[in-house]
């Protein structure tokens, strides 16, 4: 089953007096499962992808489904309610409350889940926590925190929801080698134990060489996507392929 479907979906902003279109006719989907790279240059269109797929920004024109709901039409509180229980969230600058312990950092999520009583919070948090290797951290504040430790505490409020999709932008790109290949190796462990789908936006050849999929994005066009098969990156070069389409068409005997 896919987990993410978008058809001819299209994303334009105002700047100004002009209208930039920062996603142009992307038709793309995802199985469940997946550890997948959104990879392109700064401006490329891959941030406001992956927010079109977290239902943060609606798409200007073209249909968006997340774990089979069509975000059409929904209001803003039920597409609240979807991101809340749906996709978990991991961003480049951590987005930790710096007045709050690692513990109740990731506990904040599930004080929107009226069915989690204290205790089962409690214990949901310590679970995560375990997972992402920072138990004995729980009270600590972010302060007191390393680079890679803080970004971890993210990765476990990102999951405490069990949400069937994790989204990440650029998760890496404020932390040395060492901590981010770590971060990586931790997400893509996850990945392969619980089979949560990881969808990233990247530039971080780290994070690509680590992904199972790729699409890559320029001027808001998908121009490739690729598999990777036993080691090694089957890629499909779209743009080319679309060109060859239209210029079959054009060369067609008119009936």
């Amino acid at each position: 089953m896919s987990i993410v479907v978008l058809e001819h979906v299209s994303k334009e902003y105002r700047l100004g007096d002009h209208m930039v279109r920062a996603l142009d006719d992307v038709t793309l989907s995802f199985e469940s499962g997946v550890f997948l790279a959104i990879a392109g240059p700064s401006g490329s269109g891959k941030s406001t992808l992956l927010n079109v797929i977290g239902c943060i920004d609606m798409p200007s024109s073209g249909r968006v489904v997340i774990a089979g709901h069509d975000i059409s039409g929904q209001t803003p509180d039920q597409l609240a309610s979807l991101r809340a229980r749906t996709i978990g969230f991991v961003f480049q600058t951590f987005n930790l409350f710096p007045v709050l312990t690692a513990e109740e950092n990731v506990e904040y999520p599930l004080l929107q889940m009226e069915e989690l009583d204290k205790v089962d919070r409690r214990e949901r948090v310590k679970e995560m926590l375990e997972l992402v290797q920072l138990g004995k951290f729980a009270k600590h504040r972010p302060s007191q925190l390393s680079g890679g430790q803080r970004q971890r505490v993210a990765i476990a409020r990102a999951l405490v929801t069990r949400p069937e999709l994790v989204l990440a932008d650029e998760p890496t790109a404020n932390l040395d080698h060492k901590t981010g290949e770590g971060i990586l190796a931790l997400m893509r462990d996850i990945n392969r134990r619980y089979k949560t789908t990881f969808i990233f936006s990247t530039h971080d050849k780290k994070v690509i060489d680590a992904a199972d999929r790729l699409v890559g994005i320029e001027d808001g066009t998908v121009r490739i996507l690729g598999v990777r098969k036993e080691g090694q990156w089957a890629i499909t070069n779209v743009a080319r392929r679309a060109a060859a389409t239209t210029d079959t068409e054009a060369a067609a005997p008119k009936r």
